[in-house]
């Protein structure tokens, strides 16, 4: 890997590496070069992109995805939790499209495709202090994440809804329903493996501006709310964290994101409910539940979204 834009370490890299499956790094590395003529960087992403996402990131993943799928006889599912505008939907289309030419089939999802229809979603998020329309703990579906993932674990036949955020000017809703058959599945979510706190405490994090007294009630209830995700957590095989160095890099990638589907959909959050989307995200479940999460993989970023560290967790 000398000649490639590599900052961060590689002693806990090579030892993640190693547990997916390869004896060297340098072994690992040979084998994806020597099928780069098959990884259509460009494709997917433009010529920003880093030598170390494409390499710390997608083909570490790529390589987990892989070994699943020539070593288990289980369908194994990978979650992915990563805050909103991180870039998780471009590394799922190059997952997916990669995969078939490597003879296997990924299909990657989101626990947002499970947003509840809008006439439920009404009554589910009536009243919460952001004024949001989606979004938190509560806003989904949960029995039908549990049994859309059971039936693909027993039979392999995937049949879940899409939401699309543009719908119903920006507020979104179901669009339709898709029908797949994926060797191995990949979940995303922004809270994916955040789990209820045991107490009601904020370590003493600080908000500006400061918590409404209405918003630290309501985020009691997001924390009952939790509960009912653990199930679905239980059903992943490993968990890959992609988690910045600050909680507030998000503001900037989920502002940056809303801009770039109003270019290309002409509908997206912005103006006060660009803000109060961002104030919900920052507030609803409390920041040190992320250092939390029990993920199999840790991958630290910056806020240029570089990687500084990769390694098992």
């Amino acid at each position: 890997m000398k000649d490639l834009t590599i900052e961060f370490p590689l002693d806990d890299f090579e030892k993640l590496i190693s547990q997916i499956g390869w004896r060297t790094l340098d072994e690992w590395f040979m084998f994806w070069t020597l099928k780069k003529e098959i990884l259509s960087i460009d494709k997917f992403w433009d010529d920003n992109v880093n030598d170390d996402w494409i390499w710390g990131l997608a083909l570490p993943l790529l390589s987990q995805a892989y070994k699943f799928h020539n070593n288990s006889p289980d369908r194994k599912i990978i979650g992915i939790s990563a805050l909103p505008g991180t870039g998780k939907t471009t590394l799922g289309k190059w997952l997916e499209s990669i995969s078939l030419k490597l003879n296997f089939k990924i299909s990657v999802i989101s626990i947002d495709d499970f947003y509840l229809p809008s006439d439920e979603m009404e009554l589910a998020i009536m009243n919460n202090p952001w004024n949001v329309s989606r979004g938190f703990p509560g806003s989904h579906s949960i029995d039908l994440i549990k049994d859309k993932l059971l039936k693909w674990k027993i039979d392999g036949y995937l049949n879940v809804p899409v939401f699309d955020k543009a719908l119903r000017n920006g507020l979104g809703d179901r669009s339709h329903w898709r029908e797949d058959s994926p060797d191995l599945l990949i979940i995303e979510g922004w809270f994916l493996g955040v789990k209820p706190l045991s107490i009601d405490d904020d370590n003493g994090e600080k908000y500006s501006p400061p918590l409404s007294s209405y918003e630290s009630s309501y985020r009691n209830k997001i924390q009952i709310n939790l509960n009912y995700y653990l199930d679905i957590w239980n059903m992943i095989d490993q968990i890959w964290h992609l988690k910045p160095l600050k909680f507030e890099y998000m503001n900037k990638w989920k502002t940056n994101q809303e801009k770039s589907m109003a270019i290309k959909r002409g509908s997206s959050l912005k103006d006060q409910n660009l803000i109060n989307f961002l104030r919900m995200l920052n507030v609803s479940i409390p920041q040190m539940s992320f250092d939390d999460i029990n993920s199999d993989v840790l991958l630290m970023i910056n806020q240029e979204r570089k990687l500084i560290s990769v390694g098992l967790n």
